[in-house]
């Protein structure tokens, strides 16, 4: 079974009955990950979670059938999340879909499997994708329309009425991340006691009063002194990271984000393309922000080619090494941050 984020909300629930392995990738970390979370809120009964990780299944691919099959700690349902890069978790998945054709897998838990690179033509996404009991999701980087609908069908299914405006403001101030914006949509919808049941009207003020934070004040600043090469910036902005509290995984999936954009409009443009043109245009189509483009126009010029492929490695390998060492998460970011500014700074 295929998907991609057109047609994913209208198989969820089928899929999440049928399949006992989910396979979600695309440049759209946030998109894949927020529907492997969706699959589960479909479950009878997810149970607890055992998370792997892809370069723990490469080093040894019998480890997901075995953990599969197992028995939870306190003997209930249990699933298994994988996070894994590219095809780190060919191997193991084609050792488990081997014990489920042999029969050696009867009531074996679920595996979720979000591969942040990976693409629905990757080797894992081919072994999965011809199965009943497989889903292979693709995620490709969202854009400010497609995540403003998003925020709507959010609202809807809270109890929100919410204009256009108000929720093209909440998609830009979470950064484009559908997982932030479906907590602001969830806090306001506390806010304003609204439920399906009985609908409240969302305003700006409500907005404010529950603290969205705006992207003056929130990752943008950092991502863009980041990915611009503004050296100078850097030691106010980390300063600023701090004393607001942001959280460093999500300024770290703010700047795969605007990674993964900078990737795409890339490949639009092509070599010796016209940056501005293409971003007067991709402006027009409403696929990028106004305010935005000043930043991707100096950012499109400093990531090109291999140095935007080193960018996006050097962006998931400090993901990994975060979410593996949370005690020195804000080190590691800080560390990654300084290198990525230095390599985007012009030379002089």
């Amino acid at each position: 079974m295929k998907a991609t984020q057109r047609d994913f909300g209208g198989i969820a629930a089928r899929a999440a009955a049928q399949c006992r392995i989910f396979f979600f990738c695309g440049q759209d970390e946030a998109g894949a990950s927020a529907a492997a979370g969706k699959i589960l809120s479909q479950m009878a009964d997810p149970g607890e979670r055992m998370d792997m990780s892809g370069g723990e299944l490469r080093r040894d691919p019998v480890k997901l059938g075995d953990e599969a099959r197992s028995e939870s700690l306190f003997g209930g349902a249990r699933h298994i999340y994988v996070r894994a890069q590219g095809d780190e978790a060919h191997d193991a998945l084609k050792v488990l879909i081997g014990n489920y054709d042999a029969g050696e897998a009867d009531g074996a838990c679920p595996v979720l499997v979000v591969a942040t690179s990976a693409t629905d033509k990757s080797r894992s996404a081919k072994l999965l994708a011809g199965r009943d009991d497989a889903l292979v999701a693709m995620f490709y980087p969202p854009d400010l329309r497609s995540v403003t609908g998003d925020v709507r069908m959010m609202a809807d299914a809270a109890g929100l009425r919410l204009n256009g405006d108000l929720a093209e403001q909440i998609a830009r101030a979470s950064g484009l991340d559908v997982r932030l914006a479906q907590s602001e949509v969830t806090k306001l919808a506390l806010y304003l006691n609204a439920s399906p049941q009985s609908p409240r009207s969302a305003t700006v003020e409500a907005l404010q009063e529950v603290g969205a934070k705006t992207e003056e004040d929130g990752f943008m600043p950092l991502v863009n002194a980041v990915l611009s090469g503004e050296t100078a910036k850097l030691s106010g902005e980390l300063k600023r990271m701090r004393e607001i509290g942001l959280n460093g995984v999500g300024v770290l999936l703010a700047l795969e984000r605007r990674a993964a954009q900078l990737a795409s409009l890339a490949a639009k443009l092509g070599p010796g393309g016209n940056v501005q043109a293409l971003l007067e245009s991709e402006q027009k189509a409403r696929r990028i922000f106004w305010r935005d483009k000043g930043d991707l126009i100096t950012q499109l010029r400093a990531w090109n080619g291999r140095k935007l492929d080193r960018l996006v490695q050097r962006l998931m390998e400090t993901h990994r090494a975060m979410l593996a060492d949370s005690q020195a998460g804000d080190l590691l970011l800080a560390q990654a941050l300084a290198e990525i500014t230095r390599a985007a700074a012009p030379r002089r």
